[in-house]
């Protein structure tokens, strides 16, 4: 399989948190994005106006731009025509700590996706784990070094949470009850420092926000917010969090809690219900 892995880089396995400085991250290429069969809300929001290829892929480069200037390097996937959702790295796998976890798709459209990231591991000889129970995706898992929540969503099976919490023994792993029109937990929660935290409430039931109330100082998101992807910021370390420009006013309540935002047009992906933190695949943070 091709991808553009710097042929001098190791990759390796060593992520604890959201918030560390990205230093190594997967990543696959919009080229072959297009809403073909309506897997979530947003999608069927778009389906007739559907996907500027070339646009997509200008507004991608230059996310992937911005990485590289903060510090990161890029593995690129390679994108098969065939996977229409392939942008959507974090979904297919998760790094907790220097254990690996390949995730098992709900969606039989996104299922092959999982053997792309295989065929990358097994070449680069790095260890993982991969479910058998169905199913787990990484849009679900938010990880905060000892403490993991994860969304009990249409995405993510209770028996899957189970079996995530017996695997990391050391961790404590919290289901976060969400509501059933939402994708996963990271489109309406993400931790972005050990103290802070985005929510949009109404999206889980009340004892799950109580404890992350109870966890972080939370930056409410808005109904609009929500929908235009805006919990679904990328930090990469330092106080700095990349976020989509249309979301001015969440854009300066995290300005207000110590940040520097970097703004990125992001507006053709989130057309098929994600955005920056969908889009990236952590392997190392330090």
């Amino acid at each position: 399989m091709n991808n553009s892995t710097p042929m001098a880089l190791t990759p390796e396995v060593n992520c604890h948190n959201e918030y560390d400085p990205l230093k190594q991250v997967i990543t696959v290429s919009p080229h072959h994005m297009k809403i073909k069969e309506v897997i979530n809300k947003t999608q069927r929001h778009y389906l007739k106006e559907n996907i500027n290829i070339e646009k997509a892929v200008e507004q991608h480069d230059h996310f992937l731009h911005t990485l590289r200037g903060e510090g990161a390097t890029i593995i690129q996937l390679e994108a098969e025509k065939q996977l229409n959702e392939q942008v959507f790295t974090r979904d297919i796998g998760f790094a907790i700590g220097d254990k690996f976890f390949v995730a098992s798709m709900e969606k039989d459209i996104r299922k092959h996706e999982e053997r792309v990231l295989i065929d990358w591991l097994e070449k680069y000889g790095l260890p993982f784990y991969r479910f058998d129970t169905q199913s787990i995706e990484g849009g679900d898992v938010v990880v905060d070094n000892k403490k993991v929540w994860v969304g009990q969503s249409g995405r993510t099976s209770p028996a899957a949470v189970e079996t995530l919490e017996e695997q990391l023994p050391d961790h404590t792993v919290t289901p976060i009850l969400l509501r059933k029109d939402i994708l996963h937990l990271d489109c309406v929660f993400n931790v972005i420092r050990e103290d802070t935290a985005l929510i949009y409430a109404p999206a889980m039931d009340s004892s799950s926000y109580e404890l992350l109330k109870d966890a972080y100082h939370l930056i409410e998101v808005t109904e609009e917010e929500q929908f235009q992807m805006g919990p679904n910021v990328l930090a990469i370390g330092n106080n700095k969090v990349i976020s989509l420009p249309e979301n001015k006013r969440l854009n300066q309540e995290i300005v207000h809690a110590g940040f520097d935002v970097i703004e990125v047009p992001f507006s053709e992906i989130i057309k098929s219900g994600g955005s920056f933190r969908c889009c990236t695949l952590p392997l190392v943070r330090k």
